[in-house]
């Protein structure tokens, strides 16, 4: 029976694409089809804002899998498609070629888009977002020669790592954030402060509590930047990183559950149980700390993604991943595994110098480890997430101490 069965897959990302491999490697022979709005091939987000972005990766690198691959395992993968309808009771996705298919197990692997700036003169020419392989190629293309004043707007993971980027490449890079440091709902005030600090040692701007009111320009070309109190602070082109959207639309259309991105459950299963989501358009309950979880970066969909399609064949499987990412800032190189929500007013440990960023920092809750980040330290990362998955509570003293393996905390 599972052989005569079809699987649609509706997201041609890193999560749709693992899932895809998944089903064929677990045996599944019946038909898969993968639908993408991109006319690429699925591919992986990281190095958009990195080694791609700085040219030194080739394209060949971000892509998951190889064109040759999808043919080769009968995967019939559909770019440059949307899918625009999803009829729950008669189980078929309709698309915007005006085609139409049904599905035995559907996965939503949708993702998110960038959140959009919404001041006067947001829709300036020369005001960008970082989000697909098109972005990135067109960002590499105005900033590679140097000589570029770019403003970036927001101090997240995308904004710091573009400016870092960018500013290697020989720009000038002023960074607006709208709090007291960058990344501090991410990490905290003290940590966000470091990577204030590493960015305003190799010459970027920082500028902190300041708020956008508009983007000016000439011409229908954006030449600054607007803040409260009148300052225009000059650009040749602004990059805005605010965060990103899910989309839920599909989805919440059709009567799927959803509240900041698609409802389901521990096994990825949606409120409708031939229908299954992963990627950062999931929000998970996570076993592990029975929370909800939206996570927005890489692992999260790499991991998702075959959770959720042997939850499609049927198999008894659970979402417990610890939340991992990764950033590579000038000279300096970080992994975070944890549990953003639980750390909120945590207690801080660090274990090495802090004074020549080469440390691992833990944060503590009860006595606990939910998180924890090494930075310029390396082979650590899974120790850290096996004193987080373990859960029981830790002497403060013996984790900050180096003589101790982290095993033997």
């Amino acid at each position: 029976m599972a052989d005569q069965q079809t699987f649609v897959i509706v997201g041609a990302s890193l999560a749709g694409a693992s899932a895809a491999r998944t089903l064929r490697d677990e045996g599944f022979r019946g038909e898969v089809h993968l639908i993408g709005a991109e006319e690429h091939l699925p591919y992986i987000r990281p190095p958009l804002s990195k080694d791609y972005l700085a040219g030194s990766a080739d394209r060949a690198s971000v892509f998951v899998e190889s064109k040759s691959w999808y043919s080769d395992c009968d995967v019939q993968f559909h770019p440059g498609t949307r899918a625009v309808s999803l009829d729950l009771e008669d189980r078929r996705v309709g698309t915007d070629d005006g085609g139409s298919r049904r599905y035995d197990r559907l996965l939503l692997t949708t993702g998110s888009r960038p959140r959009r700036l919404t001041v006067p003169g947001a829709t300036l020419a020369g005001v960008h977002y970082l989000r697909t392989l098109d972005d990135s190629d067109l960002l590499h293309s105005l900033l590679a020669d140097g000589g570029k004043r770019l403003v970036v707007v927001g101090s997240g993971w995308i904004g710091l790592e573009v400016a870092a980027t960018a500013r290697t490449l020989g720009n000038d890079i002023t960074v607006l954030e709208r709090g007291a440091v960058p990344l501090a709902a991410a990490l905290g005030s003290e940590l966000g402060a470091l990577f204030a600090t590493l960015h305003e040692e190799h010459g970027v701007t920082v500028r902190r509590s300041v708020v956008v009111e508009g983007l000016v320009g000439v011409g229908g070309q954006v030449t600054g930047v607007l803040l409260a109190g009148g300052e225009i602070v000059p650009a040749d082109l602004v990059l805005v990183g605010i965060g990103v959207v899910p989309n839920v639309e599909l989805a919440q259309k059709a009567g799927l559950a959803v509240d900041n991105g698609i409802l389901v459950d521990a096994n990825l299963e949606t409120s409708d149980p031939h229908v299954f989501a992963a990627g950062d358009v999931a929000n998970a309950q996570h076993p592990l700390v029975n929370l909800r979880l939206r996570s927005e970066h890489w692992a999260n969909a790499l991991n998702g993604g075959p959770v959720a399609a042997r939850a499609m064949l049927g198999q008894d499987v659970s979402f417990d991943a610890i939340p991992y990412f990764y950033t590579d800032q000038f000279d300096l190189g970080m992994e975070y595994s944890g549990f953003g929500p639980l750390t909120r007013g945590a207690e801080l440990v660090y274990r090495g110098d802090r004074a020549s960023r080469e440390f691992v920092v833990f944060w503590l809750n009860a006595g606990r480890v939910v998180a924890g980040m090494n930075v310029n330290v390396w082979n650590v990362n899974d120790a850290v997430q096996a004193l987080i998955r373990r859960g029981d509570p830790v002497d403060p003293a013996r984790l900050a101490d180096e003589s101790i393996s982290l095993e033997r905390v």
